[in-house]
């Protein structure tokens, strides 16, 4: 007896639809592993990367306050740029600080709310030195404890 033959089967025009979801699903797993390992401190990319602290300062103008423990210095760049730092220094001498890093700037403002213990914002109209980069600084202090005060320093343009 000769064995019947073999009809064509389906799976030839179904398996090339099945596919290009199954490819496409692949290409975007693998797409989302790629992001989650990218650098996110790349200032190319528009995310804040470490900088010394001196710059941050010098952007907006200001040195190093003496006694001050520099942390956390950033930048960011994209269409404005905008450098960060956070200072602990003795709480007698932020006063002291602001009003010789900007003898023309108004006086530190004490309102409290989302300003902290102090606060003080300058722009090249009301203070800010010929010498900074940037466009404005915003000082924000927080009191520590009795002996210390966490200033939390921004320089950016606009």
């Amino acid at each position: 007896m000769v064995a019947a033959e073999r009809g064509h089967t389906r799976w030839r025009l179904i398996l090339p639809f099945l596919a290009v979801p199954v490819l496409l699903l692949g290409f975007l797993v693998v797409g989302m592993f790629m992001w989650a390992l990218t650098d996110e401190e790349d200032p190319r990319a528009g995310g804040a990367a470490k900088v010394r602290c001196a710059e941050a300062l010098a952007f907006g103008g200001a040195e190093r306050p003496a006694g001050a423990e520099l942390r956390d210095c950033t930048v960011q760049r994209g269409i404005d740029t905008a450098y960060t730092a956070v200072l602990l220094m003795p709480r007698e001498d932020v006063r002291y600080w602001l009003s010789r890093t900007y003898p023309d700037a108004p006086k530190p403002r004490t309102d409290g709310g989302s300003c902290g213990a102090l606060c003080l914002d300058v722009t090249h109209e009301n203070g800010l030195p010929g010498t900074a980069e940037a466009h404005a600084v915003q000082v924000r202090v927080e009191y520590v404890n009795a002996e210390t005060a966490r200033l939390r320093f921004s320089a950016f343009t606009m």
